[in-house]
């Protein structure tokens, strides 16, 4: 077989501008792959990072990591999925960015009658990841207190509804009162507005000078400091993204100074790196999904063509939640 399909390529690392949807050529899938035709794409901020070259890919490179659709042929030494059946993953080698692509198998998951293809892309990577965090960098427990930056974000209104139905206070951050309003209706008891309000200051008044268990921090170089400042002694810094820029280099006494505190920088990536793993993940948030408890609301779709603009859009903050792209 040999069929042509279109997709999203970088040549160069730079602005939204170097991101060109071209004809890719599709050959049979080989030895423990699968031909993937999408209904939907997923997108996320780590593919600005691949886009702009803070996080470096080889090039020239395809573009995003996260899909759900149907597989349409199936090569050999696979097992455990044929074609017809609906399939999604968020950890794959790059190239979601197109209408099919042939992948390896090992990172698929299936999907359950109760998640539809688009749902499902809206929801892997940031879902899986809401799952982890809350339930394994930091196990959150009943009672406590967690801080929440960028709370009207993708993996912020999914985290925020799990932290809260696991029986947390959830603090949340956010840049404008029309974010606030969507970040309490997603779980978050408490909101500061960031722009207007100190965090650090604003989460000792709403803790009695105490401090915060957790603070998830996808923000980066602008919010580093006052993560830091917002935890109670022994609390853990959970810093899991860049949107404003790397966190600044920092000597680690200052862990033990404030507090014993603890940092980590956790990827998705190494927590499903066992096929255990991945299908715990997955299993985990379709559970929740399903139950009702964690909604997704895809907030924004755009063609694939137009992957441009979607990304000058995410990167000037002006979505909310989740996203996806139509092939």
């Amino acid at each position: 077989m040999s069929a042509t399909t279109k997709a999203i390529r970088i040549a160069t690392t730079g602005g939204p501008e170097v991101m060109e949807l071209v004809d890719v050529t599709l050959t049979d899938p080989g030895p423990g792959e699968v031909l993937v035709r999408h209904e939907a794409i997923g997108l996320n901020f780590v593919e600005i990072y691949h886009r702009s070259g803070l996080y470096p890919v080889t090039l020239p490179s395809g573009m995003g990591s996260e899909g759900a659709g149907v597989i349409e042929a199936v090569g050999p030494e696979v097992s455990g999925f044929k074609p017809g059946d609906r399939v999604a993953y968020a950890t794959s080698p790059l190239g979601s960015y197109s209408q099919a692509r042939v992948m390896p198998a090992n990172v698929l998951v299936k999907l359950p009658d109760a998640i539809n293809t688009r749902q499902a892309a809206a929801m892997m990577l940031q879902g899986m990841t809401a799952c982890y965090l809350v339930t394994r960098t930091y196990a959150v427990k009943p009672g406590d207190t967690i801080l929440l930056h960028a709370a009207a974000g993708g993996v912020g209104l999914i985290l925020s509804q799990w932290a809260k139905h696991i029986g947390a206070r959830v603090i949340g951050t956010v840049g404008s009162e029309e974010k606030a309003a969507l970040a309490r209706a997603h779980g978050c008891d408490e909101i500061i507005l960031y722009r207007t309000e100190d965090i650090v200051s604003r989460v000792k008044q709403l803790t009695g000078g105490k401090g915060v268990n957790v603070v998830y921090d996808s923000v980066g170089k602008d919010t580093f400091d006052a993560s830091l400042d917002s935890l109670k002694p022994l609390g853990m810094l959970v810093s899991f993204g860049n949107a404003s820029g790397p966190p600044p280099v920092f000597n680690p006494l200052l862990l033990g100074t404030k507090g014993s505190l603890f940092l980590t920088r956790p990827s998705l990536f190494h927590y499903a790196a066992e096929r255990a793993d991945l299908e715990a993940l997955a299993k985990a948030l379709f559970d929740v999904v399903s139950s009702g408890a964690v909604r997704i609301e895809i907030k924004q779709t755009y063609p694939l063509a137009e992957a441009t603009t979607a990304h000058r859009d995410l990167e000037a903050r002006r979505t909310t939640g989740s996203t996806i792209l139509l092939p």
